[in-house]
């Protein structure tokens, strides 16, 4: 269990250590979880505690932006691509987005049904924003799996294989490209050294700033 500090807006970070980690980095889990501070094990801690004092403003809008456990529902609010919708009972074969709502087939149970179109439109978007990635880096891309992962977004072996979580339907389209990005580079440099950030911003130039609603900052 790595050690806790609690910045000035009364925000608790739970304390990581990392040899791979090249620099610090905040992380808000999107599940509602802790937030979680990386540090390099060269890193001191206070060094780590001022780094989090400079972004305690971005980590109380990231956290009072994270919603509680709930049960999608008729009638619920729901994030796809960034955008709220309202789960609407329709007479629809398959889930539809019209308006400020999201469609959904009223005689199915809307769980099963909006998470498998949640998978879909993920793979739509991951799949040619990973191409056009590769392509730029010149390194291929051996598979692309979605898995059901709640704290990680994505991970990178070192035969090519890409995996995503699915949830990432739900992020702004910005935060979906920039983790591909990520795990892309990682098909160059399989850690974060300078020269994985480098091949980072070759890709997603000006990554660092990703706009409003997007929990990943970095040290600069």
């Amino acid at each position: 269990m790595g050690n806790r500090i609690t910045v000035s807006q009364g925000i608790t970070l739970l304390v990581r250590r990392s040899a791979r980690a090249r620099r610090m980095t905040l992380r808000v889990p999107r599940d509602g979880g802790q937030p979680v501070l990386t540090l390099p094990k060269s890193v001191a801690l206070s060094e780590g505690q001022a780094f989090a004092e400079s972004k305690a403003e971005w980590l109380q809008a990231a956290v009072a932006r994270m919603p509680g456990p709930s049960i999608i529902g008729h009638g619920s609010v729901l994030p796809v691509e960034g955008q709220r919708l309202i789960v609407t009972p329709a007479s629809v074969r398959m889930v539809q987005i019209e308006g400020g709502h999201l469609l959904v087939p009223s005689a199915r149970p809307t769980g099963p049904v909006i998470q498998a179109f949640l998978k879909h439109r993920a793979h739509q978007r991951l799949g040619p924003a990973c191409d056009r990635f590769a392509a730029a880096l010149g390194k291929p891309v051996r598979a692309i799996a979605l898995r059901d992962t709640k704290s990680r977004w994505g991970s990178c072996t070192s035969d090519g294989r890409l995996m995503f979580s699915w949830r990432l339907a739900m992020a702004p389209p910005v935060v979906l490209e920039y983790v591909a990005a990520h795990e892309v580079a990682h098909l160059a440099h399989m850690d974060h050294s300078p020269r994985f950030w480098a091949a980072v911003d070759a890709l997603m130039p000006g990554y660092g700033v990703l706009g409003p609603g997007c929990a990943i900052t970095e040290q600069s």
